[in-house]
């Protein structure tokens, strides 16, 4: 017996009947051979680490454009904390943590340069529009690998695609826009956990928020320290999923409605406040300029894109532009659109 059957075989022993096993996968787009030490879901985590795409996240916005400061999330950082958090709430519940862990690595793939402004800016000027967890499952099925994508199994892939939640339920009722998975429920539930949480703990270190501006009901019922706050979060999606029987992962009301509330905070003081908006008006212009330029000039990214379909402009830059870093949109636009030095030839 191989390594990664002995894994298998502890998955079903240990397990909860309702965790995704790695034996039973619904398989890759393209079938592989198995390998002999690692299961399904350990080769798709391993596959997405040392991805390119995974390695620019360390340069793209999160909330604050190019801080100065050493410890303000990235979306690499962010991407890890997601994954912190819903590993300990699918070890707690026992499910697949290997599989939890690949979806919160990858979820946030996609992403473009300046966070939600990016993604803004391509779902306005892009004909198709652009959401950035469809664009997540675009790079790892079509775009990494130069154009071979990462082949990742389907239940990895299905957790990437529906673990967006804009400002919409957190759970919906409509169970049909959740995972098929509760592993891939549980990084949806741990987004948010992570980010509202990071993201006001930024916000107070940036100066753009006060701790007296944080809404007491809200502290009241998560805690006012960051670590307490998750803390309380964590346990009871853990706990509200026991006593809802796993039917889904699930929060309790009290919970919900103190994080609903913290993120219209983040949304109304943060997110879409004037000192932060001012900055991206600006990285707006920035990616706008660049897709212009780009779609007069498409032949320019011959050795960058990797698509079969290169008579596709409009979908060419959009991917082009998306997979930009924060610092290379900016060093492109430079050297596009300002005057260089003069250099004797």
């Amino acid at each position: 017996m191989t390594i990664r059957k002995q894994t298998e075989e502890y998955e079903r022993r240990v397990l909860h009947p309702r965790a995704a096993l790695s034996s039973n996968s619904k398989g890759r787009l393209k079938p592989e051979k198995e390998g002999e030490i690692r299961t399904c879901f350990q080769r798709d985590r391993d596959r997405i680490i040392h991805s390119k795409s995974f390695r620019r996240l360390k340069h793209k916005t999160q909330v604050f454009l190019a801080p100065k400061g050493d410890h303000y999330r990235t979306r690499l950082t962010h991407v890890l904390e997601v994954s912190q958090i819903a590993r300990t709430i699918s070890r707690a519940l026992r499910l697949n943590e290997d599989l939890t862990e690949a979806i919160a690595l990858a979820h946030d793939l996609g992403h473009t340069p300046f966070g939600h402004a990016g993604e803004a800016v391509l779902r306005r000027i892009h004909p198709g529009g652009f959401d950035h967890y469809k664009q997540s499952l675009r790079v790892v099925d079509i775009l990494e690998r130069d154009g071979k994508g990462l082949n990742l199994t389907y239940e990895v892939r299905n957790g990437i695609v529906t673990h967006s939640k804009g400002k919409g339920d957190i759970i919906p009722e409509d169970r049909s826009h959740l995972a098929k998975t509760l592993e891939g429920q549980v990084v949806r539930v741990s987004d948010i956990i992570a980010y509202i949480n990071h993201d006001l703990d930024d916000a107070l270190r940036a100066g753009v928020i006060k701790r007296s501006d944080i809404p007491k009901e809200v502290i009241k019922v998560i805690g006012e320290r960051y670590s307490k706050r998750i803390d309380t979060m964590v346990k009871d999606v853990i706990y509200a999923t026991i006593n809802n029987d796993y039917t889904h992962i699930a929060m309790s009301k009290e919970v919900s409605e103190a994080i609903y509330r913290l993120r219209d905070f983040l949304f109304e003081r943060v997110y879409e406040s004037e000192h932060i908006k001012k900055e991206f008006k600006k990285a707006e212009k920035v990616l706008i300029d660049l897709y212009e330029y780009y779609l007069e000039h498409t032949e320019e990214l011959r050795q960058d894109v990797h698509i079969q379909d290169m008579n596709n402009r409009h979908r060419i830059v959009c991917d082009f532009i998306a997979g930009m870093t924060d610092r290379y949109a900016l060093m492109t636009y430079e050297r596009l659109f300002m005057p260089q030095e003069w250099q004797r030839l």
